[in-house]
């Protein structure tokens, strides 16, 4: 091997080039951002649209229709799902992965604002945003204070924390939620208004002509000039008090004698508590690529600065940090790389026994595992928990190539006596095409990889091309550094002490009984491949009868409390429920805080609670057991469905399940969720069954007599306009205070929209000026309708979402659901998936569309290295043998199929290869040297057995502390260290003797066949 030999020759040349690789990597390292996952977030568009006062029906028809009809004509557009609720319209738009977020968005507001026209005129503009993951707070203060009410700690956090924390380095935004924003309420009195003989209208018009500040130029002199200002705006409730509505003859009609003026909170229809006190929330979203754990540190130190500038008494919490379970997870993540490393060299020294030639591989896996910093930050990567996993597992593969070179050289000086010269270049020469074939077959593993798409592409994407360049990377060190030490270093001593000799007493014990054994095997070739044919159909069995699911569900340090009261619930109504289970979360064991909110998007009906557990070293309890305890006494409580979640690790805080139901008839959709439902909750394994569809919310509809109406010459537009005002609220104008600009609102005070005969007192203009009761053009009738109406694709559907129960995996619970639909659905009715259930779907297929692909592209370069389409097969024997035994492992812990262990699986297909191969490339020597081909096999395995041992142990010891690992995020990991140790243990086994004995069967088939024209292949070292 010509490389090799150039690095014996140049030592400083061989020790630059990966002092270099390994420098590179060190500044690649200190660059990369740190994030939990690899960005595998598709471009995600929200269309957000309010129309004040609106309920569902009308913001679907009158906004959402519209918008969809024109939107879903966007090129690249994968989904499209829609929310129509009171006053609000909630679009979002989710496209296929090679669309640029940033080229969708521009077409989503294009698109926008191509149909603005066709809108309501009341709406409020249409907000497009970017829905990226970098874009959601992942850590949320909590603003507090004994003497200060709502909307003043929101001036405070508006004015003094918000705009501290935008200033931080990474910090992107800062958002305040349970805020009480000032404004200027005009709560209206009908009854003084039609004594006055004045409508709404009337009040709207005179705050919009009367409260104005518009610059009015200058004066200019031959010297001297001046800005003119008229002080047209008014700024306190007594200055808008006496703002002039009308003049009735003599006497002025003035703001405040027909409505009560006062300074009040903008929304008041949400309740924010941290551990159960009044405050506020900032969440805190960092900039894209940011480095997460650095934004969080930055943040953390200015608190103490942010609380001393604070006024007296009130203070700022941190109140819920994702950041904490990322820092341990990645830091576990980094341990278990170390402890890794630790062991494999440890490996490596009791099978050779000698500290030089344990230095020379060990020194293999910092530079390969530190150079590969330096790839990852060029490909715009991340350090996660995927990248660190893939590097933990590199470590027991970068050291395989190093191990087989440094293992031949130290045999050649051992057994055949050579100087350490002669032994490095000969033990390099005689090795160099096995350690190329192995580092480009692992290589060829990840190829499919750049196929796949969705969650799973982005995902393998990551962890392929890590694994991928640590051991290109190796090979390089194993053909260049490795025999340059070996040259130098390495020095065999034919005299050793007792220990050794005990040790190696050991290991020719069992490399003699090894080769008795396969002597015996490829004698008995039958039983092998029987034994072989039996291993491949327990896989096929073990297979069928293990549960699937995406990923195994962890520990990540808090649950997440969902509470939904009666449709039509009040604000008051749910906050005493929302208190009681305030109570049950604070006096529960391992809880250390938690903060609730109610009103989200205005759902007042609706609270959630993030619960943060204490830390991982200060409780024995999982966060499912702390959630399997207090689900019981949620169910104790009446008038309010609450249940406890354990959030998922993608998709944000929703269930596992969720099952979409299609069908444009909306009688047949909602048979369809009732019967559905009822079905689903008597599933095994299902917990806390639930939609989101309703339509039992209480309303009143408003029936216009048009014949009437026009007699008495009341548009219907103003009578739907007044009530829109009386009843939703209306911006009419605007004002400043503390430099600060604010909104006035002008509404029907509460006292007097409490029942729906209120609504009879209202007064609209009519022809000549006269004064028409609503009564007289209208009738209210008392009803029920939808609380949202929900779009999947543009039909009408409803979503299924549920929980599992321990033990249970999300397989066999969409499953059971499938079954459930095909007989209980009606006709017309279609199902989806989305969320969790739909990456799980698509993840299986795309992993056994990389496991084939794999196969063929492995085979095919394997063919392509020893120039031969049998060889190849006798190598890839060990695959099913090695699927096998990670199945039988997963089976024997009582884990799933999954994410990891399919990932596990694929990977597998480089590793085992790498026995076969070394067994067969040697074959082929000593059969290229004369020897006879059943001598040659068994040769050939009694010389590859101990690096075979040695890399397959350090393989195993390198992904057994993921398999054993412990702490935050090891849950998840766990399933890919089984099928790593389970697969190579049994695959190496199995392989010592099924591959021998293939190559015997496949080398007579091609012998028998060679008289008809086709010849033996040679390696490429015979030739």
């Amino acid at each position: 091997m010509k490389l090799s030999e150039v690095a014996i020759g140049r030592p400083v040349l061989a020790s630059m080039a990966s002092a270099a690789l390994v420098l590179f990597g060190v500044i690649g390292y200190s660059r990369l951002s740190v994030r939990e996952f690899p960005d595998v977030d598709p471009p995600v568009i929200s269309v957000t649209t309010t129309l004040p006062g609106a309920n569902a029906q009308v913001v679907e028809t009158a906004v959402t229709d519209i918008l969809e009809e024109e939107l879903s004509t966007i090129q690249g557009l994968r989904t499209l799902t829609s929310v129509s609720q009171e006053e609000f319209s909630l679009i979002t738009l989710e496209f296929t992965l090679d669309r640029p977020v940033d080229v969708a968005a521009q077409d989503v507001r294009d698109k926008v604002s191509r149909v603005r026209g066709r809108l309501p005129q009341d709406i409020l503009e249409p907000v497009i945003a970017k829905q990226e993951a970098d874009a959601q707070p992942f850590i949320y203060l909590a603003l507090s204070g004994a003497n200060y009410d709502l909307m003043q700690l929101s001036d405070v956090a508006d004015r003094m924390v918000k705009t501290r924390l935008q200033s931080l380095p990474g910090v992107g935004s800062a958002q305040i939620f349970g805020e009480r924003r000032y404004a200027m309420r005009v709560w209206v009195k009908p009854d003084q208004l039609s004594a006055r003989a004045l409508t709404v209208q009337d009040v709207e018009s005179a705050i919009r002509s009367r409260n104005v500040e518009i610059p009015a130029g200058r004066i200019e002199s031959s010297r001297r000039e001046f800005s003119v200002r008229s002080l047209g705006e008014l700024k306190t409730p007594q200055e808008f008090g006496e703002l002039v509505v009308a003049s009735q003859g003599a006497q002025l009609v003035k703001l405040k004698d027909i409505a009560r003026v006062e300074l009040g909170p903008e929304n008041d229809r949400s309740v924010f508590r941290y551990n159960g006190n009044p405050s506020v929330a900032i969440g805190v979203v960092r900039q894209s690529k940011a480095n997460l754990l650095d934004v969080a540190r930055r943040i953390r130190a200015e608190l103490p600065a942010i609380n001393h500038a604070l006024p007296p008494g009130v203070k700022l919490d941190i109140g819920f940090d994702l950041s904490v379970f990322v820092t341990h997870s990645i830091d576990d993540a980094r341990r278990t790389l170390v402890i890794a490393a630790i062991l494999v060299v440890l490996i490596i020294f009791v099978f050779l026994r000698n500290l030089r030639a344990t230095i020379i591989p060990g020194l293999a896996i910092p530079t390969s595992i530190i150079s590969t910093f330096a790839i990852m930050y060029f490909l715009g990567f991340s350090i996660n928990n995927f990248t660190l996993l893939a590097l933990t597992i590199a470590i027991g593969i970068v050291v395989d190539d190093a191990i087989i070179v440094l293992e031949n050289a130290y045999r050649h000086q051992e057994e055949l006596h050579e100087s350490p010269h002669e032994a490095a270049v000969r033990g390099s020469h005689e090795i160099g095409f096995a350690v190329i074939a192995t580092t480009i077959a692992l290589v060829a593993v990840f190829t499919p990889l750049a196929f796949l798409q969705g969650t799973t592409g982005r995902l393998f994407n990551e962890f392929g091309i890590a694994v991928a360049g640590a051991v290109v990377i190796s090979g390089f060190v194993a053909l260049t550094l490795t025999p340059m030490l070996c040259a130098k270093i390495l020095r065999v001593s034919h005299q050793h002490g007792a220990l050794f000799t005990a040790f190696e007493r050991g290991f020719t014990a069992i490399t003699e009984h090894y080769r008795r054994l396969l002597d015996r095997a490829v004698h008995h070739r039958g039983v092998v491949l029987a034994g072989a044919a039996a291993t491949v159909l327990l896989a096929y069995g073990l297979f069928r009868v293990l549960k699937k699911e995406f990923v195994p569900q962890d520990d990540r340090g808090y649950i997440v409390v969902f509470a939904q009261g009666p449709e039509g619930a009040t604000l008051p109504y749910m906050d005493a429920y929302q208190r009681q289970l305030e109570q049950i979360i604070s006096r529960t064991k391992d809880v250390e805080g938690y903060f609730s909110f109610i009103g989200y998007q205005s759902r007042v009906s609706q609270g959630i609670m993030f619960v943060r557990l204490t830390d991982w070293s200060q409780r024995k309890r999982t966060v499912q057991q702390v959630a399997a305890e207090v689900q019981p006494q949620f169910f104790g409580i009446p008038g309010v469905l609450a249940f406890a979640s354990v959030p998922p690790a993608f998709g944000g805080f929703g269930f596992p399940v969720q099952y979409v139901v299609q069908n444009p008839d909306f009688a047949l959709l909602g048979t369809a969720m009732d019967s559905l439902t009822s079905r689903a909750r008597a599933i095994k394994g299902l917990v806390n069954v639930n939609t989101d569809l309703r339509v039992n919310k209480p309303e009143l509809t408003v029936a216009f007599d048009r014949d009437r109406a026009e007699d008495l010459g009341v548009p219907v537009g103003d009578v739907a306009a007044a009530l829109q005002t009386f009843l939703g609220g209306r911006r009419v104008s605007t004002f400043t205070r503390n430099d600060k600009l604010y909104y006035v609102m002008v509404q029907l005070d509460s006292t007097q929209r409490r029942t729906p005969s209120d609504l009879s007192g209202l007064y609209v203009r009519g022809r000549g000026g006269e004064l028409v009761q609503l009564d007289a053009v209208a009738h209210v009738h008392e009803g029920v309708g939808p609380r949202q109406l929900n779009h999947f694709n543009r039909v009408r559907d409803f979503t299924l979402t549920a929980g599992l129960a321990p033990g249970v995996a999300l397989g066999e619970a969409l499953d059971s659901l499938d079954r459930v639909a095909r007989t209980v659905l009606p006709r017309g009715s279609t199902t989806a998936l989305a969320g969790e259930s739909r990456d799980f779907k698509e993840s299986g297929g795309a992993l056994y569309f990389a496991f084939g692909v794999a196969l063929v592209v492995v085979f095919m370069v394997l063919a392509s290295q020893f120039e031969s389409l049998v060889h190849p097969f006798t190598v890839l024997l060990a695959v099913p043998l090695a699927v096998t035994g990670a199945l039988a492992t997963l089976f024997v812990v009582r884990s799933t199929l999954n994410l990891y262990s399919q990932i596990g699986m694929i990977l597998l297909i480089g590793l085992v290869t790498k026995n076969s191969i070394l067994l067969v490339e040697y074959t082929n020597q000593l059969k290229a040297r004369g020897m006879e081909t059943v001598a040659a096999a068994v040769e050939a395995g009694r010389i590859r057995l101990r690096p075979i041992l040695m890399t397959s142990v350090a393989t195993i010891m390198g992904a057994l502390p993921v398999a054993m690992g412990l702490g935050a995020g090891s849950a998840s990991r766990r399933p890919l260290g089984y099928a790593i140790v389970g697969g190579i243990f049994f695959s190496t086994v199995l392989t010592l003797f099924v591959v021998p004995v293939a190559y015997l069967l496949l080398d007579r088939l091609q012998t028998a066949r060679q008289p008809r024209g086709l010849q033996a292949g040679q390696p490429v070292e015979a030739d």
